[in-house]
């Protein structure tokens, strides 16, 4: 069987009598990118650092490409790419003269150092500006070095803590792409609680709400957590408010536009298919039926058992 680039078990954490985060499990095999979803103060930072070793975990065991972190934490290192929501950088040198020292730092060999620091730069866009002083560089820019320090060891797995926070739309948009080429051959590990991110970037998606794994699956499992229960259809011959709401599993019908509908039913209901037949039979010509999706805020709230997000 194939083994897994992470392999979490039973992950618990206190902080003095708090628990952070309790009996966290899960692995990681896939290349691409993997969302770290959660509210602020969920658990997710928590749940990160201890996977990059910045944290020592109170209970359980994190393996990075088989490796046992508590056994060989420099080994288990030597694999991982890690961007904190500040990236560390020291802005009073060039952008290769740091990159060259992160890669001293990663223990890269020293024949190889010139060829990683090229290899990141060309990577993340930023070859250009290889003699500039980081401080002299915009936010979305220090992003890209702070990527590109991620990633000059070549790592199997790299870890991003809110990496857009605080860039402007374009930067954003940047920084997604560059994050989408950094995840064609590892795996990216995103960390974020914001819903647009995650829609925009990730494969698969994690979820810890108040210190608990609530969620594991694909963005399309996530976008389907709550089964739909209402329609809009369009119809040019329309009948009655009165007449559509007697089609066997409708709950309640609004009308939107002389012509368009909003349909709820119950769950279960083959729905489709009635007000398909009962269009044909009756003759309303419907022209147009659409599922409508429960909105990524109105799945966060429930998986996290709120009734309403946190700003």
């Amino acid at each position: 069987m194939e083994q897994p680039i992470v392999k979490v078990e039973h992950l618990s954490h206190r902080y003095s009598v708090q628990w952070a985060i309790q009996d966290i499990n899960f692995e990681i095999y896939e290349k691409g990118i993997l969302g770290l979803l959660g509210s602020n103060g969920a658990g997710k930072s928590t749940t990160m650092n201890i996977m990059c070793g910045v944290l020592n975990q109170t209970k359980g065991e994190v393996y990075i490409n088989g490796i046992n972190f508590r056994e060989d934490p420099i080994a288990a290192k030597m694999n991982i790419g890690f961007l904190p929501q500040k990236p560390p950088l020291y802005t009073d040198l060039t952008v290769d003269e740091y990159l060259a020292y992160c890669a001293e730092l990663r223990s890269v060999e020293p024949k190889k150092i010139k060829s990683a620091v090229l290899s990141a730069m060309d990577k993340c866009g930023i070859s250009h500006f290889s003699k500039r002083l980081l401080k002299n560089l915009s936010g979305g820019y220090q992003q890209r070095v702070g990527i590109a320090q991620a990633i000059i060891h070549n790592p199997k797995f790299v870890v991003l803590d809110e990496p857009t926070n605080g860039l402007d739309p374009n930067q954003i948009l940047e920084i997604r792409d560059l994050i989408k080429e950094i995840a064609y051959d590892r795996s990216v590990l995103l960390s974020t609680h914001i819903l647009s991110e995650v829609q925009a970037t990730c494969d698969h998606i994690k979820m810890i709400e108040q210190g608990h794994l609530v969620f594991s699956g694909t963005m399309d499992e996530f976008n389907n957590y709550i089964q739909p229960q209402s329609l809009l259809i369009t119809l040019k011959n329309p009948p009655s408010i009165e007449e559509l709401q007697q089609i066997q599993g409708v709950v309640r019908v609004d009308s939107v536009t002389a012509k368009n509908f909003r349909v709820w039913f119950e769950p279960e209901e083959d729905i489709n298919n009635r007000i398909v037949n009962t269009s044909v039979a009756r003759g309303w010509m419907l022209s147009e039926i659409t599922v409508e999706r429960s909105s990524l805020d109105e799945i966060f709230a429930r998986l996290s058992g709120k009734s309403k997000l946190e700003a």
